[in-house]
Formats: C-alpha cells, sequence, structure tokens
C-alpha cells in the first residue's frame, strides 16, 4: 500500500439522522464500523448542530474521544482536555445578540417557542419546549431571552406544516445570522458566517491536516457547507434518506440511516 493510501483521514460525522436515529438508538454495524475506521487510524469527530450537552454521551456511546469536536452548527469547538469534568474544554466560541432576531421571528411567530444558548452551555428557554433535552437550562419569559450573548438559538412551532414553516422562514427575510430548517417545524440559529464548515476548517488547521484526506458524512441542510468544504479536494457524502436539496450538494450518496448508510461509507476508507 503506498504513503499515499495508507494516510489516515479527518473524518467529520453528523450526528441525528447520520448516527442516530430519530429514536436515539444507534445501529450496531455503525458502532463496529466507527470502532474499525478508528483502529484503522482515521480521525474520527462530530459535527453537530447539538450542545455540548447532548453530544458528549454519543462520543462515549461510539467510544471516541477525538481532540476536537464541533457543536453548535460550528459556533462551539470542544478541545480534549483530561483536566477538565467531562475531558473537554471550550476552545473557540462564537456569539452574537440575538435580540434583533427574536423580536422578528416572534412578529411571524407569535406561538413559536424559543431556545437561547449561552456561551457556557447553559440555555434559556419559553414555555413549550417539551421534546428537548432541558438539563442545565430553566425556563423564562421571552424577554428574558433578549439582550443576551448567544451561541445557537432554535426556534419550533407546533402550529406550522413543514412546507407552511418554510414559506413563513423565507418571508421573515433573516440577515446577519447563518440558519437551517430541521425535518420539523423548527429553526435553528448561528451567528452570521459561522457553520460547520468554519468551524471544521480550523480544526483541520489546528491539526495541520491535508484537505485532500477529509470526509464528511451528513444528511441535513445544515450539512450542506460542511459538503462545500470537504468536496473542494475530499469528500462529501450524504446519506440517502436526506432531502434533494442535500444529496445534491454532496458528491456521493450512501445507504439511509435505516440501512447503516454510515458504515458504509466508513468500510470504502483504508
Amino acid at each position: 500500500m503506498s504513503d499515499a493510501a495508507a494516510a489516515p483521514w479527518f473524518v467529520a460525522l453528523d450526528v441525528d439522522g447520520t448516527i442516530l436515529h430519530e429514536d436515539e438508538t444507534i445501529d450496531a454495524a455503525v458502532v463496529d464500523a466507527v470502532a474499525s475506521a478508528r483502529g484503522r487510524g482515521h480521525l474520527l469527530t462530530l459535527a453537530t448542530g447539538r450542545s455540548w450537552g447532548s453530544t458528549h454521551p454519543v462520543l462515549h456511546r461510539l467510544g471516541l474521544a477525538p481532540e476536537y469536536v464541533v457543536c453548535a452548527n460550528g459556533a462551539v469547538t470542544m478541545r480534549r482536555d483530561d483536566a477538565e469534568p467531562g475531558g473537554y474544554a471550550r476552545a473557540h466560541v462564537e456569539t452574537f445578540d440575538p435580540t434583533a432576531v427574536l423580536e422578528r421571528i416572534r412578529t411571524f411567530l407569535p406561538a413559536g417557542r424559543f431556545m437561547v444558548e449561552l456561551p457556557d452551555g447553559f440555555r434559556l428557554y419559553t414555555a413549550g419546549m417539551n421534546d428537548w433535552n432541558l438539563d442545565n437550562a430553566r425556563e423564562v419569559v421571552f424577554e428574558d431571552l433578549l439582550e443576551q450573548r448567544a451561541t445557537r438559538v432554535v426556534v419550533t412551532s407546533v402550529d406550522h406544516e413543514l412546507d407552511e414553516f418554510f414559506g413563513i422562514v423565507d418571508r421573515m427575510g433573516l440577515h446577519h445570522v447563518s440558519y437551517a430548517i430541521g425535518w420539523t417545524a423548527w429553526l435553528d440559529l448561528a451567528p452570521d458566517g459561522v457553520n460547520k464548515a468554519t468551524a471544521l476548517e480550523r480544526v483541520r488547521g489546528w491539526l495541520d491536516h491535508p484537505l485532500d484526506r477529509v470526509l464528511a458524512v451528513g444528511d441535513g441542510r445544515n450539512d450542506i457547507e460542511m459538503f462545500a468544504w470537504a468536496g473542494v479536494a475530499g469528500r462529501s457524502v450524504a446519506m440517502g434518506q436526506a432531502p434533494d436539496e442535500v444529496r445534491a450538494a454532496a458528491r456521493e450518496v450512501t445507504g439511509s440511516i435505516h440501512e447503516s448508510g454510515l458504515a458504509t461509507v466508513l468500510r470504502t476508507l483504508p
């Protein structure tokens, strides 16, 4: 095997819909493929919209302890630090003042439910965010979300189907924030110009890893920038169940999460 063929890949994995099923289970084939790729010397990490608090358990379930982990759609990058509780510390944090965007969204979604993640990972949320993990969080009134420094804002609506929600978001005319829309009617906002790709490129630089040895796998609209980043010289792979525009943004498409598509991709690594 040539030195080039044996060179390790830097592998960035989305979590929900790529690793985790909707019920938060992980296929045994995926766990085995992750362990095998790691054992062959590849550098696997997570790049997710999740907060660090809900990302860390996924690492444990996969048996991973990467040097860096990208959370909150690129707004938070964690660095392994054995001296810290949980074994990680914040290496880079991007924040913004969400006041203007929150007030604008509320004019379009007066019954919306809102959550703001602060730089230390603590979250403030309004009544009705019942489907979310609310550890390390506190319920507040809407006005208490304003004039905070935030890494992430989540907005949900139980009153709209996804297509209708798309239309409402289009009419909002959001500017100066980066945003992605989930599978259901929820909107995830990050600081302007911040996404998984910007964080992963920073991590790649810290690791001094070649761009032609990066692989990104995901299934969501918040993975499109990551696909563009990886696809410049490396590999970008969409899960089979991803929306059309997400699959179109990737250079490859694998099986769906129900077919353990991630395991298929990881087995292609040398």
